[in-house]
């Protein structure tokens, strides 16, 4: 065995470090509390609902960020961190991750709700209901009671929209580096994968399949922020990677 092997924890960046400690503190009293159901009272509390709902609160806007689903959630997001979050907090330095990780967070969930919005007025004729708190003002709506209900008192979690950013960005900085996705044998460059990933997005979004809770929008706002903090901050990428 050598006894050199670096450790694969060793290069992680500040806030990589810290945002991993926080998201796996924060699942495992998810577990702790709401027994692994979504809707129980952490994930209630912290995960962010539509601004007119009667759930929502202010703090959700952040706190959502640390909330996950399931393992397979967590796992997902976490190990998208782990892989891409050094190379992009080397590049850009720990204060402009740090506010590049918030700020696709923050904008991916104001763009999940601006699609809310736009769903509850093509309901209503507004974007907003009286009385949220009351079966009432769901039913008279007819079939659509079901899908405003949903709107109104489900909760999304996810550090999603913020990774979303940080993979564009990634692919904006990194265009030519090759990456091995699960599932096709040979390395693909960034500058191909990551936009595919966002137009299947895109589809999955408007599709809106049965049974897909899946908030599709949230992860195109934080690639949209991404995207634009690359183009407001004028962040480039080493001319030569190896």
């Amino acid at each position: 065995m050598n006894a050199y092997r670096q450790s694969p924890f060793a290069n992680l960046t500040p806030v990589v470090k810290n945002l991993l400690i926080i998201n796996v503190i924060c699942f495992l009293v998810f577990l702790l509390f709401d027994h692994g159901n979504p809707g129980g009272p952490v994930s209630s509390t912290f995960g962010v609902y539509y601004f007119n709902s009667p759930n929502f609160r202010m703090w959700q806007i952040i706190t959502y960020m640390f909330m996950h689903g399931g393992w397979a959630h967590i796992i997902f997001n976490m190990f998208a961190l782990f892989s891409f979050g050094p190379i992009i907090e080397n590049t850009i330095g720990s204060k402009k991750f740090f506010n590049l990780y918030f700020i696709c967070g923050i904008g991916a969930i104001v763009f999940q709700m601006l699609v809310q919005a736009y769903e509850v007025y093509q309901i209503t004729g507004a974007i907003t209901i009286a009385h949220p708190s009351l079966e009432s003002s769901y039913l008279q709506y007819g079939e659509q009671a079901q899908k405003l209900f949903d709107i109104y008192h489900a909760s999304v979690v996810g550090a999603s929209g913020a990774i979303f950013g940080l993979l564009v960005v990634f692919g904006m900085l990194y265009p030519n580096l090759e990456l091995m996705i699960m599932f096709i044998p040979v390395p693909v460059k960034a500058k191909y994968i990551i936009p595919v990933y966002i137009v299947l997005e895109v589809y999955l979004g408007f599709s809106q399949f049965s049974g897909d809770n899946v908030a599709h929008f949230a992860h195109l706002g934080g690639a949209l922020l991404g995207f634009i903090m690359v183009k407001v901050w004028r962040l480039q990428g080493p001319r030569k990677f190896y």
